[in-house]
């Protein structure tokens, strides 16, 4: 009999965040990859539009099926929510977010068992600073997950103890890591994709999705201090940043900030190529995805000196003190301090990248499933 593993892959049917997209996609492709004897990996999506392309099926090989819901995204989220899952089924399903089926269900009977996972805890320590539809939602489906999910995956030991702190789940939040997508890299064609992009050659690389408001600033009074020409370039950006109005308040010319959208993973590696250095100044308890890209290409990191970034950074990147753009600025100017400095770091920063791998994620989503 085949062990079928569900995965609920909302997020690659109709994208919302391309952080939660790329992680459901490596994974799965994972999962499928990685697949013990005698299983299967299959699919559950909402209802998307007649000829949607390119289909979940072709961007993940390898899948069973594909459980294709009445519902439409929006409906599906506000649906379980409410707990109503009428047309999901049973059997082992994981969600490599926090939209999942919660329900009451038989794990011992009727072998059914639901997973989910929460990467970031912004909406609990930062609830200020986001949407409050988003910190409601995220709130709500917590309280679900403690009534119902089998197992809570979080990327970190940080993130764990941050969890039991704020719900009652008991033994059941596991630690399984995220990592940089699996054909991230430089690309040939670097140089011509920066020039499209308009930016220039060396600067210092700061993510707007993983660093909020304040954390930008603290990133461009960082970098002004150990240089007055340093180029600043925040990628991730939406379309309402401030990023470019903070960088004017600091007196920063046209020339040195560039301002990003969200990018496909060939031209982020390009301009990781030329960055100098990539700060991570958030200390908030998330998984940071572009620091892992950083190691991945052998960038050198200067870090918060968090809980998370502690655990998964260990010695690949230089830590600083939080919230001060003093200790920022002193931890660029050691990292880029000689030539001596940015080639050490940047061999720490690439072994302590292969780490982590997809491959050794869905191995531990497939452990987990067995021992529940």
């Amino acid at each position: 009999m085949t062990a079928v593993l569900r995965v609920v892959l909302d997020q690659i049917a109709t994208p919302q965040n391309e952080i939660l997209r790329s992680a459901s996609l490596e994974l799965t492709r994972a999962l499928v990859e990685v697949s013990p004897s005698g299983t299967a990996v299959e699919g559950i999506v909402p209802s998307v539009p007649t000829g949607h392309t390119p289909t979940v099926s072709e961007l993940i090989p390898g899948l069973a099926d594909v459980t294709a819901l009445h519902l439409p995204r929006k409906q599906l989220v506000a649906a379980w929510q409410l707990g109503v899952t009428a047309g999901v089924g049973g059997g082992l399903i994981h969600s490599p977010t926090m939209l999942a089926p919660l329900v009451k269900h038989d794990r011992v009977h009727d072998r059914d068992q639901t997973v989910v996972t929460l990467w970031d805890l912004g909406p609990w320590e930062q609830p200020d600073r986001l949407p409050r539809s988003r910190v409601i939602w995220y709130r709500g489906m917590l309280k679900r997950a403690a009534r119902y999910a089998d197992a809570i995956v979080v990327p970190t030991h940080a993130a764990a103890q941050k969890v039991a702190s704020l719900a009652s789940v008991g033994d059941r939040v596991r630690v399984i890591p995220g990592a940089a997508p699996t054909r991230f890299g430089i690309p040939s064609d670097e140089v011509g994709r920066r020039r499209s992009l308009g930016v220039p050659e060396g600067y210092v690389i700061v993510s707007a999705a993983e660093s909020l408001g304040d954390d930008i600033s603290l990133t461009l009074k960082a970098v002004r201090a150990v240089s007055g020409s340093l180029p600043v370039v925040v990628i991730d950006a939406p379309e309402d940043s401030d990023a470019r109005s903070r960088a004017t308040e600091l007196e920063y010319a046209e020339n040195e900030i560039f301002v990003l959208p969200v990018l496909d993973d060939a031209d982020r590696g390009a301009v990781f190529a030329a960055a100098v250095a990539h700060l991570a100044p958030s200390s908030r308890t998330a998984f940071p995805w572009r620091v892992l890209e950083a190691l991945r290409v052998g960038v050198p990191v200067v870090a918060v000196d968090s809980p998370s970034h502690r655990e998964i950074l260990v010695d690949g990147a230089v830590l600083v003190e939080a919230d001060d753009p003093d200790a920022l600025a002193a931890g660029l100017a050691e990292a880029l301090g000689s030539t001596r400095a940015i080639d050490r770091l940047a061999v720490l920063a690439s072994d302590r990248g292969r780490a982590y791998s997809w491959g050794s994620s869905a191995e531990r989503v497939w452990q987990l499933h067995a021992d529940l």
